[in-house]
């Protein structure tokens, strides 16, 4: 890491909701919505966003802690803003403050970690994993 994470500094995202982001419920009545998984993934990218700047070369983060509510709806053609913000940082291992709204409403609030790694041993352990027979 090039320094400590500065606490209060902020990574965001926007995207509009299409329908590979929405679910399906499928004969229950109720429109596509945007999906926990595809929120979740951009809350993720958020948080990279923060602190992409303390990584050196070589070094990445990856999600090992997520709590979040997922409060409101929202169709397809709106716009999200997810935003992360650095609220704690010790070792490899930083804290974030996540939420996110559309154009109406907060949608997604919660804390998420990630910790910074090297990224040739994550994949060389990967690798070894991947090359081991995965139980039947």
């Amino acid at each position: 890491m090039k320094g400590k994470p500065k606490v209060g500094s902020v990574g965001t995202i926007r995207f509009k909701v299409e329908s590979h982001h929405t679910i399906d419920f499928s004969g229950g009545g109720l429109p596509p919505v945007l999906s926990t998984p595809s929120l979740i993934n951009y809350l993720e990218k958020a948080a990279r966003e923060a602190i992409a700047e303390n990584l050196e070369s070589g070094e990445t983060s990856l999600g090992i802690e997520l709590d979040v509510q997922h409060l409101a709806p929202t169709p397809p053609g709106h716009w999200v803003t997810c935003t992360a913000k650095v609220i704690y940082s010790e070792g490899n291992v930083v804290s974030f403050q996540v939420e996110a709204a559309d154009e109406i409403e907060p949608i997604a609030r919660g804390t998420h970690k990630r910790a910074i790694v090297l990224v040739e041993r994550f994949a060389r352990r990967v690798a070894k994993k991947s090359a081991s027979n995965p139980p039947s």
